[in-house]
């Protein structure tokens, strides 16, 4: 009895370590997009490009973003092992200022965490800057 009882849980154990050895991996192309200066209003869809180099299909589960004028979109199924996906995100262009967003992305990948990053900066073209309205000093008028 003892040796059936040592038996089955060798088997058990061989088969637990063998289901783990499948896992999903997730590489980005990039994790950082810079959307460099541009103009109040323009088009905010960036895509980070990724690829699943693991033997397990990856599942993204969620995707937040730090803030919501970025608006992040996540792929519906799964990405099979040696296939890319995309996430792709659309920042607010209408808020005119610096932007430094980050997107966290949550799926069953071997690192199940990953944080992306946006910068760049919103300008508005119709305002021009103080310094340049200004003609004459305070002292001249």
């Amino acid at each position: 009895m003892k040796h059936l009882i040592t038996i089955l849980f060798i088997g058990i154990f061989s088969l637990s370590i063998n289901a783990q050895e499948k896992v999903a991996k997730i590489e980005f192309k990039e994790t950082t997009v810079d959307y460099g200066t541009i103009e109040k209003g323009a088009d905010g869809v960036r895509t980070f490009v990724f690829t699943n180099t693991g033997d397990a299909p990856l599942i993204i589960s969620k995707v937040n973003s730090s803030c919501g004028c970025t608006v992040p979109k996540k792929p519906e199924g799964p990405i099979m092992p040696g296939e890319t996906g995309e996430i792709q995100v659309k920042y607010d262009t209408n808020r005119v200022m610096p932007i430094r967003k980050t997107i966290t992305v949550l799926s069953n990948a071997e690192t199940p965490t990953v944080a992306l990053k946006i910068k760049g900066e919103v300008i508005n073209p119709d305002k021009t800057s103080v310094l340049e309205k200004r003609k004459k000093s305070v002292m001249e008028k």
